[in-house]
This record gives C-alpha cells, sequence and structure tokens, in this order.
C-alpha cells in the first residue's frame, strides 16, 4: 500500500499495481497473487516504483507483531491522526480478535470513496460468510459516512481471516456468525466514526440518526441526505439550529416520508434541545441550541414516525479550511 499517489489514470497504472505485488510478493517470499495492492493520493501523476522497490526488504525484515501503528501512520495521506480499532468477542468457546485500521479524510462519500481500510482477524470462518459479513458491515458504516459528497478513484475494504483462533469454522447463519458479524460491524464503525471526525477542516463529527422510517434503505437514504448536506454542515460549524436545512435535506433525499410527521432535535454531551415537531418550528431555547451545538460530536435526531426502522450517518461540519486544504492539494 502506498498513500500520497492514487495511481489511478495513469497509462501504465495496472503494470505498475501488478509490479508492487510482484515486489511485496518476493520481499515477503509469498505468491505475487495473494498480495493485495491498494494506492491513494493524487489522482493521474505517474507513480515511481524505485521508493517502493528500494524499501519493500528492508519494510519486510523488519515486520514485528507490534507494527500495526506503524502501518496506520504510513498509510495516512490529508488525515490528521491515525485510525486504528480492535475487539475481542467469544465464539465457540474461543477468544477471536478483529482488528483494523483506516484511512481518509477527502472526498468521503458513499460508496466508501478515498478510504482504505484494513481488517485481519484469527478468527475460522468460510469465505462465503466472511463476504457476507463484509458487505453487511460495509453497507451499514463505511457506506453511511460523507464529507464532502465527492466519491474517488480509489477506495479498498479488505478484511483477512487466518482461522488461527481455533473456534469451529463458521460456514452458516447462527449465533456464532451473528457474534462474528456484529463484532466486524463494530470495528467498522468505529473506524467510519473515526474517518467522519477527521474530515478536511472538520471542527466536530456529526451523526444523523433516523428513527421511525418504514423501510431500513429509507432510513439510510434519509440519514445520508442529511449528513451530505453543505448547508447543514455550514450550518453545524456556525453552532446554528437551522433546522429547517435538515427537513429540506430530507425532502430532496427521494425518500417517500411524510413532512407532518417529522420530529428533529438536535443533541451532545451538553444536552438536548427538540426543534421541530410535526414538520413545524416550535419554541426552542436559542442558548441552548448553541451550547449543544458547540460541542465537538453533535447528534441530529430525525423521527419520521411512519415505522419501525432506524439508521445512522457520520459526516462532518464544513468549515473555511476546507477550502484552504483543497485548494492548493496537488500543488
Amino acid at each position: 500500500c502506498n498513500s500520497g499517489n492514487a495511481n489511478t489514470c495513469n497509462a501504465d497504472g495496472v503494470e505498475k499495481a501488478v509490479k508492487m505485488c510482484e515486489i511485496a510478493g518476493k520481499a515477503l517470499s509469498i505468491d505475487p497473487k495473494d498480495v493485495v495492492v491498494a494506492s491513494t493520493g493524487v489522482i493521474g501523476q505517474v507513480l515511481p516504483l524505485e521508493p517502493i522497490a528500494g524499501a519493500a526488504q528492508g519494510l519486510a525484515d523488519s515486520l514485528t507483531q507490534e507494527g500495526g501503528a506503524l502501518a496506520a501512520q504510513a498509510i495516512m495521506t490529508t488525515d490528521t491522526f491515525s485510525k486504528e480499532a480492535a475487539v475481542e468477542v467469544e465464539i465457540g468457546g474461543k477468544a477471536v480478535r478483529i482488528g483494523g485500521m483506516a484511512k481518509g479524510s477527502g472526498m468521503i462519500h458513499p460508496n466508501m470513496a478515498t478510504m482504505l481500510c484494513f481488517i485481519t482477524t484469527d478468527c475460522a470462518v468460510s469465505h462465503a460468510m466472511l463476504k457476507k459479513a463484509v458487505k453487511d458491515a460495509a453497507d451499514s458504516t463505511f457506506n453511511m459516512v460523507t464529507v464532502d459528497g465527492d466519491t474517488s478513484t480509489n477506495d479498498t475494504f479488505a478484511v483477512l481471516a487466518n482461522g488461527e483462533a481455533g473456534n469451529p469454522e463458521i460456514s452458516g447463519p447462527g449465533a456464532d456468525y451473528n457474534a462474528f458479524a456484529a463484532a466486524l460491524e463494530d470495528v467498522a464503525r468505529r473506524l467510519s466514526k473515526m474517518l467522519a471526525s477527521d474530515g478536511e477542516g472538520a471542527t466536530k463529527l456529526l451523526v444523523c440518526k433516523v428513527a421511525g422510517a418504514e423501510s431500513l434503505q429509507t432510513a439510510r437514504t434519509c440519514a445520508r441526505s442529511v449528513i451530505a448536506s453543505d448547508l447543514t454542515k455550514a450550518a453545524m460549524f456556525g453552532a446554528d439550529a437551522n433546522w429547517g436545512r435538515v427537513l429540506c435535506a430530507l425532502g430532496y433525499s427521494g425518500a417517500q416520508i411524510d413532512v407532518d410527521k417529522i420530529d428533529v432535535s438536535f443533541q451532545s454531551a451538553a444536552g438536548r434541545v427538540d426543534v421541530c415537531r410535526d414538520g413545524r418550528g416550535i419554541d426552542f431555547s436559542e442558548e441552548l441550541a448553541s451550547l449543544v451545538l458547540g460541542e465537538q460530536e453533535v447528534d441530529i435526531l430525525v423521527d419520521l414516525h411512519m415505522g419501525q426502522e432506524s439508521a445512522e450517518a457520520y459526516g462532518c461540519d464544513l468549515t473555511y479550511d476546507y477550502v484552504k486544504i483543497n485548494g492548493d492539494y496537488r500543488t
């Protein structure tokens, strides 16, 4: 994996990717076909292989069980901090561990987009069930993150399982699969929230929680629409309880909802303020609202009152620094 160069929109991009697998395979004495390659960074710049080829053997020789944090730092681009998460869960009487790292700060919008995530586990799980767990986790976490509405040429979510935990292999649905899938989703959600909170120029993490939807798809569509709204994000930056921005985003989401049933509230460590009931504004304390929205993590609570399904989406505020960072990203 390299950072700083996306190795895409280049005439020799595929050739370079294949060569990177060969370089890593040789350094590790493994089949190049067993190497996962990932690149992230500037689009359309030719990727020089000399630094990679020159460093590969030294990196392979220095591998340690404590080296994960170094890798998490190495894959950063405009990230301001490295992102790691891990859990341990009992499956089949055995302790199973799931740990991962991710990077991503800008050009973040479903589906995934400009994020790299690598998760490893010692769980014994079949390919089919692992694939299902990964897809479900992605749909409820990484595909619910947006920073700026821009998708990208490059993203990767890879999960590697070696089975060394010694649990009975998970080969079908059941309690063991549910425990594994929940733990995987937990790690992915933690990493997703880190990506959102570290959005380029961001000062606060925003979590839109939609309840009372007729279907899961409706809940996700509404949550994503609100969290992707530039006007909502700008209002959150200014600690302005402009709930009309939220209703507007719900309205253009494309979801079939009844505006006359919608309630909206804002919540944080400073408290909760209800701002809209039945699709209409209600009296609230602007002073309390300012305090609530001034925290580093703010929940935007939406109740559609149309069903039992719910979903969360993760994003950040839109600040002056986002333009500064992207105004000279390449040069």
